[in-house]
């Protein structure tokens, strides 16, 4: 039986993200087609925001929001990164870092399912580590243009991407310390 808030707008959107995500990568690696993928990137900034914002205005959220906003966040995360390296814009460590990151976060998060918690609330640090990651690389793209627009988006980026890497990983750290309160074994 299908839960009767899963077919809302905010969901919709959320969706709608998720599908971007291939046709993102691809305008990056295939055709380096920049522009259309930064626009496609700012529609998904702005309806990840409008999704969100439609949740919360409307009273839809649902267990399937929950877990399709930030699954359509990690992937465009994750998808940028692999470009970047790919187009060499960005070196391999910072997608070891970042990707490495979410695994360990996906283990511990397997190892809470079966002690029948589904998730931990989310830290206002772990939202805006996503947030800077989420103009760092749009910025880092937009870096390997020509001119001073390029040059400023370069040094913004790579300030927003260091600043998110180390939000991102003390977000981790507080994670762990809120399950190891929670005197929960991961595994046995």
């Amino acid at each position: 039986m299908i839960p009767e808030n899963t077919f809302t707008v905010p969901n919709a959107l959320s969706f709608a993200r998720l599908l971007g995500v291939p046709i993102f990568f691809w305008l990056i690696v295939g055709p380096h087609n920049d522009v259309a993928a930064m626009l496609l990137l700012i529609a998904s900034s702005f309806t990840d925001w409008l999704d969100g914002y439609l949740a919360r205005r409307l009273n839809q959220q649902s267990r399937l929001g929950e877990l399709l906003d930030p699954a359509a966040d990690r992937l465009y995360v994750v998808a940028t990164l692999i470009a970047l390296v790919i187009r060499d814009l960005v070196p391999l460590w910072v997608a070891i870092v970042l990707i490495g990151r979410d695994v360990i976060m996906a283990v511990v998060l397997i190892g809470l399912k079966r002690n029948g918690i589904t998730g931990i609330p989310v830290h206002f640090v772990g939202k805006a580590a996503t947030m800077n990651l989420l103009y760092a690389l749009p910025l880092v793209l937009l870096g390997s243009f020509s001119g001073t627009l390029g040059r400023v988006a370069h040094i913004f980026g790579w300030a927003f991407l260091l600043w998110g890497i180390a939000m991102y990983w003390h977000a981790a750290v507080l994670y762990l310390r809120q399950i190891r309160h929670m005197r929960i074994r991961l595994f046995r």
